[in-house]
């Protein structure tokens, strides 16, 4: 799995990083998305996709390999 998030469309909602906390965190500055780790592990997968799931401004994008 690779994850891409796009900073531009986020709405600094955190809904991501209380799902995935080991993948997504938030700036300080403004609460935009950060990613922590564009290819998570295999036990992750199922947090990164509800992360996905419920971003309100469908920012995180998921490929599969």
């Amino acid at each position: 799995m690779k994850v891409t998030v796009d900073q531009d469309k986020c709405v600094a909602s955190g809904q991501c990083v209380v799902a995935a906390m080991e993948v997504f965190d938030q700036r300080d500055e403004d609460g935009i998305v950060v990613l922590l780790n564009a290819e998570p592990p295999a036990g992750q997968a199922e947090d990164v996709r509800h992360a996905a799931a419920v971003c309100p401004a469908l920012a995180i994008e998921i490929q599969d390999y």
